[in-house]
């Protein structure tokens, strides 16, 4: 009986947290629009010790439901029945490459972490991983895949992939990998070799990477363990930051730091430096601080976790670094608040018209923490004649309806590429579907 009682106790108190927690809100202040820019708006800090909780449920498409594309533009069901699809790559022969992927297992246990278990599978991010990359094939071009094929298994949380010097690399949550390649097969049966280990663990468990220009090296992002160095720097060794591997020698070092998660990683066409996107620190109200999508050189430090959008302090970090905030790089643009963004590709041939001809498309995943929800779409950034963010741009709808009128998650954008005849597609890890945008 006693024990009984004790688990009873339990069982209540976990209830009340929960229910502290759901009901602590912080509503944003500030139009959202104004936190978004070559100069977005930065309010003062709200700091919050409870996080203000606002996920949108997971439903998934219903009824022939999909998502609306902007004028001009269609949207159809590239594929469906995928099983949590994340991230997409293109083959040279126009082949689709689906990494179906989640996080592996949660550590941690306590209140915060049956209320992270909660939110995930709130979020529909609550299921196993798939552990495999999947080819899907579009053979006749009519924007449908007519052919699936169980291509890559063996794999641990992958996410990234890219082909370099006749091999496929995957970025697995704890190593990036790789495996022989010839064009036009279905399958790859051989046992990924290990090329450089990564540490995995915490949140942000997704690893991303692409070819560097040098023709040489990867460029691999791995997001931080924590939201802002709580268990301390050492946790954090060669996270928060985009690695420069070289494969033949299977060594890397950090190219650029201070980047709390940089996921969606592109070569811009007009420079050929990379860009990345990146989801900034939590718990400081629904209006701070802004996700962005930044040019990256080699050394470049972003501030994380003691500075945020190129020098503003993050007090609730210790201890403190006042000699880097003058060397914090402010990023080039902000995409908003808590949008998630995770997907990245650069216009370049895609045929979607005039109006999305020159500039980047980021899927934003969508917020979690900020009233009222955030992101939920895929954005276009317009850039301009130097091969950056126009002046005045703003983040332009191209792929919105995610969310249902009640508020519901139908789907989740997550990775965007173009695919072989000119149309995007667009991973959807809660619809599992991968939908493709073309001009009508």
């Amino acid at each position: 009986m006693k024990h009984t009682l004790r688990l009873l106790g339990i069982i209540a108190a976990i209830g009340i947290a929960v229910i502290a927690w759901l009901a602590w809100p912080d509503t944003a202040r500030v139009p959202f629009e104004r936190v978004t820019g070559k100069t977005p708006q930065i309010t003062d800090p709200r700091d919050q010790t409870i996080p203000t909780v606002k996920v949108a449920d997971a439903i998934g498409w219903q009824n022939g439901k999909t998502p609306v594309a902007a004028p001009g533009l269609a949207v159809k069901a590239f594929a469906t029945g995928l099983d949590h699809p994340r991230w997409l790559y293109r083959l040279p022969n126009g082949d689709v490459l689906v990494a179906e992927s989640n996080s592996p297992p949660r550590d941690g246990g306590g209140i915060q972490g049956f209320v992270m278990r909660h939110l995930m599978g709130k979020a529909g991010a609550g299921v196993p991983s798939a552990n495999r990359i999947t080819l899907l094939r579009d053979a006749n071009g009519d924007g449908v895949a007519e052919e699936r094929h169980v291509f890559l298994t063996g794999l641990n949380s992958p996410t990234g992939m890219a082909l370099f010097e006749g091999q496929l690399y995957v970025a697995n949550t704890d190593a990036v990998v790789r495996v022989p390649y010839q064009d036009g097969a279905t399958q790859i049966t051989a046992k990924p070799e290990l090329v450089v280990k990564l540490n995995g663990g915490g949140n942000h468990w997704a690893r991303t990477l692409i070819p560097a220009p040098d023709g040489r090296t990867l460029f691999v992002g791995v997001g931080s363990a924590t939201n802002i160095a709580d268990e301390g720097l050492a946790a954090e060794k060669f996270r928060a930051n985009i690695l420069q591997v070289w494969p033949k020698e299977k060594t890397f070092r950090i190219y650029a730091s201070g980047l709390r998660n940089p996921q969606g990683m592109a070569i811009n066409p007009d420079n050929g430096q990379l860009w990345t996107v990146v989801n900034e620190r939590d718990m400081l109200g629904s209006d701070l601080a802004p996700d962005y999508l930044t040019q990256v050189e080699f050394g470049d430090q972003f501030g994380w976790p003691w500075y945020y959008w190129g020098g503003y302090p993050d007090r609730r970090v210790e201890p403190a670094n006042p000699d880097l905030q003058q060397y914090s790089k402010r990023p080039d643009f902000a995409m908003g608040p808590h949008v998630a963004a995770l997907g990245l590709t650069f216009a370049n041939g895609l045929t979607l018209g005039a109006r999305f001809a020159h500039g980047a498309f980021v899927g934003e995943h969508g917020s979690w923490n900020r009233k009222p929800v955030s992101g939920y779409k895929v954005v276009f950034v317009p850039f301009g004649a130097r091969g950056f963010p126009a002046a005045n741009a703003k983040p332009v709808d191209v792929l919105t309806g995610f969310l249902d009128a009640d508020g519901k998650a139908q789907g989740r954008p997550v990775g965007v590429i173009g695919d072989k005849t000119g149309g995007l597609l667009v991973a959807d890890d809660v619809g599992n579907t991968i939908w493709r945008v073309a001009a009508r």
